[in-house]
């Protein structure tokens, strides 16, 4: 019997994830002009049941054992968590103080392990492929994020407790809003509120700001903690701001990642191997981003470790000479045509493949995968719970020629490890323009930087 409710548990769980899935490449679809904006209400409308089908689910198994199952994601995490803070692989930071969300401090056993993995991505990458390592300064003029549109871009609304000031952000709010309108059994949204509703969380990433503003009126939402009234929402730039100097007349950031560093030191690195392309420039360190509300632990915090390479090719031969070596290799990849089939599952592919039939844009790109897939198999990671999903064309920067996501499944769902991408020129153009510094090498347009960064 415990052994059925399990199984129905973890059926529960892959439906979920599977409609998830549907669910986003419906959104894509739309974008497109593919799809109509009532096939995603109803895939919306579906996943909402499912979820409510996994919840009793768990709600049955508990009845029927009187314990958590093995397959409840939320005990599993706790009692992980518990465990690890108990040994001290980590701690919440300045504990006695009572904490501030989103910091950590690791102790003897998580400092051996992140120096191991820190090692190791070193061993892997800086010195096997002979890159250029560097280590720039965390503190960052203005100008520099200015020119990246970090100063400008970097941002997500947030709102405010009118009566505590405590700060949330105005789309997790709103999303957490309507699902619960959509749950409610007791007080049903009639059809026209219901269709109505879940068009809304269809596009909640997409609003404006009035139009956020207009929403969280509309569902009547209230700060969670207090259930006081909260502000309109408003852009927060999510880079922590300070001052240069004794005057304090130059502005400053804490650096947001650590590739804007390679990119102002393009020149330099450039005539330091020689003049010549291809070359890698990497660095490890710590980057800093205000968020909102930290959550889901160590995986969305407000200080981290992040590693990041740029590898500078010329913009017309994207070739890798070592390609060779890696073309075998078959890791699943979750392409754009995959996650938009009905199937949605990602499938092995030969690196080799997948360039010859121009699902990877080119060699240089399929190689850093092959190297990232080889790295996370050193480190233990289940090649069957890792894959590669290559962003769908309405997530891509305007900037970007192609990029995948190293995914991990935890007990968080798929969760993003590492990034590739194929950034084109852009940043190397914005500094040329803002600083009046050619960032180029010499018979050739700006080089394109290929950025695989890990965090």
């Amino acid at each position: 019997m415990t052994a059925q409710l399990e199984e129905a548990i973890t059926q529960a769980q892959a439906a979920v994830q599977q409609q998830g899935d549907t669910v986003r490449s419906l959104k894509a679809s739309l974008k497109d002009g593919k799809a109509q904006q009532s096939e995603v209400e109803a895939a919306i409308a579906k996943l909402q049941q499912l979820k409510l089908d996994l919840s009793e689910q768990q709600k049955a198994y508990e009845k029927a054992t009187g314990k958590t199952s093995s397959q409840n994601k939320e005990a599993f995490r706790a009692a992980l968590t518990n465990t690890l803070e108990r040994r001290l692989f980590y701690i919440p930071s300045f504990k006695i103080y009572g904490s501030v969300a989103g910091f950590y401090d690791y102790g003897p056993p998580g400092c051996a392990i992140k120096q191991n993995l820190t090692q190791a991505w070193r061993q892997h990458f800086v010195l096997e492929e002979n890159m250029l390592e560097v280590e720039c300064p965390a503190v960052t003029p203005e100008v520099v994020l200015k020119a990246s549109g970090h100063v400008d871009r970097f941002t997500d609304f947030m709102v405010t407790d009118e009566k505590t000031g405590d700060c949330y952000r105005a789309d997790h709010l709103l999303e957490a809003a309507i699902e619960a309108a959509l749950e409610d059994t007791k007080n049903p949204l009639s059809p026209e509120a219901r269709k109505e509703a879940e068009q809304l969380l269809a596009g909640v990433g997409e609003l404006k700001m009035d139009d956020l503003h207009d929403a969280l009126t509309k569902f009547n939402v209230v700060a969670p903690d207090t259930k006081n009234p909260i502000s309109k929402p408003f852009p927060f730039n999510l880079m922590f701001k300070t001052s240069i100097g004794p005057k304090g007349d130059l502005v400053g950031y804490l650096r947001p990642e650590t590739a804007q560093g390679i990119f102002v030191n393009f020149r330099d690195l450039l005539y330091y191997n020689g003049g010549k392309l291809p070359f890698a420039a990497a660095q490890i360190g710590n980057a800093y981003r205000n968020e909102i509300s930290p959550r889901a632990g160590l995986l969305r915090v407000r200080e981290f470790t992040q590693a990041e390479i740029e590898h500078f090719v010329h913009p017309d031969d994207k070739r890798h000479p070592k390609f060779r070596n890696v073309a075998n290799l078959e890791p699943l990849l979750y392409s754009r045509q995959m996650q938009m089939s009905d199937d949605k599952r990602a499938a092995a592919v030969s690196l080799g493949s997948a360039v010859s039939q121009g699902i990877i844009a080119n060699e240089t790109l399929a190689y850093f995968i092959g190297r990232t897939w080889l790295l996370f198999l050193k480190l233990g990671v289940d090649p069957q719970r890792m894959r590669f999903r290559q962003h769908l064309q309405h997530e891509m920067a305007h900037y970007a020629e192609d990029c995948w996501d190293a995914e991990v499944q935890t007990s968080y769902g798929w969760v993003e490890c590492a990034g590739l991408a194929d950034r084109s020129a852009y940043d190397l153009r914005a500094h040329t323009t803002a600083s009046k510094v050619r960032c180029s090498i010499r018979h050739v347009s700006l080089p394109t930087a290929l950025a695989p960064h890990w965090q």
